[in-house]
């Protein structure tokens, strides 16, 4: 058999591929459990993506099949075995501060702009159409092709865990959904709430007092927006002043201004990725360690002090003693994605743990028990996701080094991730794509995009990686 140009497949395919992309770009598929129906359990935009692959797919010629309206698959082919190929269409809420609407999908300098271009919507187009060529090109193969779609992977993995009660676990599958060349380790990762204990009898009156406090949405981002409510005693411009000296001092964008008589602060950070907080700015964090230095009540006190000496310029579990790294995946880090108080319920903070492969997480969280305890905090909620390794001799890894290394002409590294991707559902599972090297990762942040040349060229990657690990 002559050899396939996959790229001069996927450039005949060009128009088709950015198009769909773009169309399903358009939904804005965030999780809406205010707004849930029978037949959208996660909220009506979020099957509509869903809905609009299986659609597309059957259009195509796929077997479609809807599972629970949580996840579906598109498969073709026959044979014994199954290559999966994973995937999702929630995207994380948009965030502020975008240059054009996040849903427009707008083209622009050979990128395609919007929430979810890169994470996750323009790789499954990609491996949607490299699965198209595959089978337009009749080629032989002895394995069935599943593209798994998941609707809850920024959140709780409700997608995955429903679609596999149901269904066959694929033998062998990658998921399109980090970087290239290879992700064959993802950390650990811990999703926890500490929360504070209420046995405190005040003594004396504070000069402040924190009416609310809080930032951030989601364990797994960096919290770009803190705000807090302030009930001021003595001297309001004093505060201010000292508030506006330290925002400055840190080169963040700051106001405050009266409401009712109250004073109200707010803080801009950069969002980010939580599985590297150094990536981004915690606006939580920095007001959270102004708010520790002035005279509250015994309560607040307690807790802005508990996490200013915790977790302020501290993203690798330090203070809180639980620091630890591996040659396989590095270093364990925490982020503080969601912090609150208001003297009613006190104080929570939810952290995202990601922690390396050879760590054990039931020590670490005994560790972590024994401090909290001594601080007056515990932890009310534990979720705790195991890490995932893939050996390097295995037979999905070698053929995947040997379709990157063939498509690109460079060496196919081995690298470990603090994010989770649906890979890690599988036992022989690696994410494997779409960010190329050297490629700045947007994922989660303002402006999100995809480089078109990137996307043919990660779906003519795919499309022969198809071929390989199912002829």
């Amino acid at each position: 058999m002559s050899k396939i140009n996959w790229m001069g497949e996927v450039e005949k395919r060009k128009d088709d591929l950015l198009r769909d992309t773009q169309k399903l770009l358009h939904i804005k598929s965030l999780l809406d459990e205010e707004n849930t129906f029978p037949d959208a359990p996660l909220g009506k935009r979020v099957k509509e993506a869903l809905d609009f692959m299986l659609t597309l797919g059957e259009k195509d010629g796929f077997t479609p099949k809807n599972v629970g309206n949580l996840a579906g698959h598109l498969e073709f082919g026959e044979g014994e075995e199954l290559l999966g190929i994973l995937c999702h269409v929630d995207v994380v809420p948009e965030g502020d501060g975008w240059a054009s609407d996040p849903f427009a999908a707008e083209i622009r300098d050979g990128k395609i702009f919007a929430r979810g271009a890169i994470d996750d919507k323009g790789p499954t187009m990609g491996a949607y159409y490299a699965m198209k060529i595959v089978k337009e090109l009749g080629l032989p193969i002895n394995k069935r092709i599943r593209m798994i779609i998941g609707t809850d992977e920024e959140s709780d993995w409700r997608c995955v865990e429903h679609y596999f009660k149901e269904e066959e676990m694929p033998t062998l599958g990658f998921a399109p959904d980090a970087d290239f060349p290879i992700i064959n380790a993802e950390k650990g990762i811990a999703d926890l709430d500490m929360t504070q204990q209420k046995s405190i009898t005040e003594t004396g009156t504070a000069n402040v007092e924190v009416l609310t406090f809080t930032s951030g949405q989601r364990y797994n981002m960096v919290p770009d927006f803190a705000t807090a409510t302030l009930c001021i005693k003595g001297s309001q411009t004093e505060v201010v002043q000292r508030y506006t000296d330290f925002m400055k001092q840190n080169k963040l964008e700051h106001s405050s201004y009266v409401e009712k008589g109250d004073l109200i602060l707010e803080v801009k950070g950069v969002s980010a990725h939580g599985m590297e907080p150094k990536n981004g700015i915690n606006a939580g964090l920095f007001l959270a360690e102004f708010l520790s230095k002035l005279e509250l009540d015994d309560m607040a006190a307690l807790y802005f002090k508990f996490v200013s000496g915790y977790f302020f310029n501290d993203s690798r579990g330090v203070n809180l003693g639980v620091a630890y790294s591996d040659d396989i995946s590095g270093e364990l880090t925490i982020n503080p994605g969601k912090l609150s108080y208001s003297p009613e319920s006190g104080g929570s903070i939810g952290m995202t743990c990601r922690y390396p492969v050879t760590n054990n997480m039931e020590t670490t969280k005994e560790k972590l028990d024994e401090l909290l305890l001594k601080e007056g905090f515990s932890i009310s909620k534990f979720k705790d996701t195991k890490p995932h390794h893939v050996d390097e001799n295995e037979f999905l890894i070698q053929a995947l080094k040997k379709v990157y290394e063939e498509q690109t002409g460079e060496k196919a590294e081995l690298i470990a991730i603090g994010g989770g991707t649906y890979a890690r559902s599988l036992k022989a599972g690696v994410a494997f794509g779409p960010l190329f090297p050297g490629r700045p990762d947007i994922a989660h942040q303002k402006d999100e995009y995809i480089e078109i040349d990137d996307l043919l060229k990660a779906t003519a990657i795919y499309a022969q990686a198809i071929y390989e690990l199912a002829k």
